[in-house]
């Protein structure tokens, strides 16, 4: 069906669900459901981080952990906001540069915030002569957090809608014209955060998938690559960079290389499987 032939009237309108990006308004300060949502997933991020080591065989004790939230936060927020300038809209902001700094109004590269998060966990595991990729298995079970409230605020915001549809659950968005479109934040939140974090779980809980490095954190960028690049289909693209030259979107462009990695990890985690002295516990190790 084109975009022409759709009747606005006939789907739920996102004004109409009552939903606001500010969660709180005392006029002289306004705090948005997109902090909130960065808050929650590094903060519950944090706590089930602390309940993963203090299982037999951590790769790092509560002090690194804690260490580690600081350069994951930095990570995070740095490589996240620099990836979104870089990648998907460098013009407007070399025309804006002061609008950069401006995270409260969205913007966030999921791809970059990976590579400051990396880049955070290589500086502490080297300062403390640990196993930077054990770390990164650890790190990858809590991502899904903040992946899913990331994905709920995009949604509160009326941001990064999906194309045009008629299933019966699409929304007009107000930024996106009077046009109703697929919830495609909502498709994200249900599968990069409630899919790929229950899978990680079982991963973690129910084998020793964390006694083979790579394991875990490569079961994640594939879970995240496969999941991305599957709800570009149905999700609006960046201007300007819906088609590019090779065919593909720039968020698939982007998760091509998550998704080699991915399997490349999962393919040679258990040639690199070996005894782990335990951290947490007094339990024997595999």
């Amino acid at each position: 069906m084109t975009t022409a032939a759709l009747d606005a009237t006939a789907f739920v309108h996102w004004q109409d669900l009552g939903l606001s990006p500010v969660a709180l308004d005392l006029g002289f300060f306004q705090l948005r459901w997109y902090s909130l949502a960065y808050l929650a997933g590094i903060l519950i991020g944090w706590w089930y981080l602390l309940k993963l080591i203090a299982q037999p065989g951590a790769p790092m004790a509560r002090r690194h952990a804690d260490d580690m939230v600081f350069y994951a936060t930095l990570g995070i927020l740095i490589g996240g906001r620099l990836g979104y300038v870089l990648f998907y809209r460098p013009e407007y902001y070399v025309a804006n540069p002061v609008e950069i700094l401006q995270l409260w109004d969205g913007g966030m590269s999921f791809h970059g915030g990976v590579i400051g998060v990396s880049l955070g966990i290589l500086w502490m595991a080297r300062r403390n002569g640990l196993d930077w990729l054990r770390i990164h298995d650890y790190v990858a079970c809590c991502v899904p957090f903040g992946l899913f409230f990331g994905r709920l605020a995009n949604f509160v915001n009326g941001e990064l809608w999906g194309r045009p549809t008629d299933v019966p659950w699409a929304i007009v968005f107000p930024t996106g014209g009077e046009v109703p479109r697929h919830p495609s934040q909502l498709y994200e939140a249900g599968l990069e955060g409630i899919l790929l974090g229950i899978v990680l779980w079982f991963l973690f809980w129910k084998t020793d998938a964390r006694y083979q490095p790579g394991k875990l954190v490569g079961t994640f960028i594939l879970g995240y690559g496969l999941s991305r690049f599957l709800v570009e289909m149905v999700r609006q693209p960046d201007a300007g960079l819906e088609n590019l030259s090779w065919g593909l979107t720039m968020g698939q462009t982007l998760t091509v290389p998550m998704i080699v990695g991915g399997i490349y990890l999962i393919a040679t985690a258990k040639a690199r499987r070996q005894r782990v002295a335990p951290i947490a516990g007094d339990q024997s190790v595999a």
